[in-house]
């Protein structure tokens, strides 16, 4: 499948005229390696969004997976809310990058509002968070690009997970919103997606769209006031991050390759955000196994 086109012709990733699967640059949108250095076909096959929805599923499977390892050693599973059910602890998800006020602020983890998305507090969490992934990834790599779909998800995200750590430290519990104390979860993200789409609603004139948006804006609203835990805050601030990201990427610009280049970085970002949440909480057991003294984290 992923064999390398070396020959002919292949569809741009910008913009759809056919190119030369060795052109440097699309001669229609001026994008450089439309063909993908030659895996474009291949690529494409996986849907417009290139296989990055399933991607980005599959890493917070991974990371639900690991989480609950981590609760099973530390104190368990939880079995509480029903959106918690079947889901790490609190240890857990502090260990694995959980962001909010606490994190942050008291043990200086700054880099999980990077992390935090990746992350999911119960079964029906996960299913309802992956579930909306699904409905809405694909169509925003098909307006944007599946890389500026990317950088939509990440970046929306973390803007979501600063503003509900800014409000769990500096506002007061307000009824039906909470405070982002430990927040977790890929709603925001998700969030990210819908600003991303209703920028482009306005953008390109789409009542259509903003309609579809809207109703999914009014069902998360309407659930985060009846369900308990629902982080608001992280909603909006996603879905404001979202707006923002895509209004300086502008959807009707042709996606660029250093766009892919900044995917990447996102995505990467994530990973050590990840990696580094784990090594940091788990430093001292390494290094009394090794014999040495570490930092505690309280």
């Amino acid at each position: 499948m992923f064999n390398r086109q070396r020959t002919g012709s292949v569809v741009c990733a910008s913009c759809g005229s056919l190119v030369g699967v060795n052109d440097d640059k699309c001669y229609t949108c001026g994008r450089r390696n439309p063909g993908l250095w030659g895996y474009g076909r291949a690529l494409r096959e996986l849907g417009s969004d290139l296989g990055l929805v399933t991607l980005i599923l599959y890493g917070c499977v991974a990371c639900y997976a690991i989480s609950l390892l981590v609760s099973a050693w530390y104190g368990g599973i939880s079995m509480q809310s029903p959106l918690s059910m079947l889901g790490p602890n609190r240890i857990a998800l502090l260990i694995c990058g959980g962001s909010g006020a606490e994190p942050v602020f008291s043990y200086g983890r700054w880099w999980t509002v990077l992390s935090a998305g990746w992350l999911h507090a119960g079964l029906l969490h996960i299913l309802f968070n992956m579930y909306a992934l699904r409905q809405l990834g694909p169509p925003t790599a098909e307006l944007y690009g599946a890389a500026r779909m990317v950088i939509i998800y990440v970046i929306g995200g973390m803007v979501g997970f600063i503003v509900s750590t800014l409000a769990g430290a500096v506002m007061p519990p307000l009824p039906f919103i909470g405070a982002g104390t430990l927040t977790i979860g890929a709603s925001s993200p998700i969030f990210g997606l819908l600003g991303g789409l209703m920028y482009y609603s306005r953008r390109g004139g789409s009542s259509l769209m903003r309609s579809a948006v809207m109703g999914y804006v009014i069902s998360a609203a309407v659930m985060g006031i009846i369900m308990p835990g629902i982080d608001n805050w992280a909603h909006a601030g996603g879905f404001a991050g979202g707006y923002l990201v895509g209004k300086v990427l502008d959807p009707l610009k042709p996606e660029r390759a250093d766009h892919m280049v900044i995917a990447a970085v996102c995505l990467l970002a994530s990973g050590a955000a990840l990696f580094a949440s784990v090594l940091t909480a788990m430093w001292p057991l390494i290094m009394h196994f090794f014999g040495g003294p570490g930092p505690i984290i309280g």
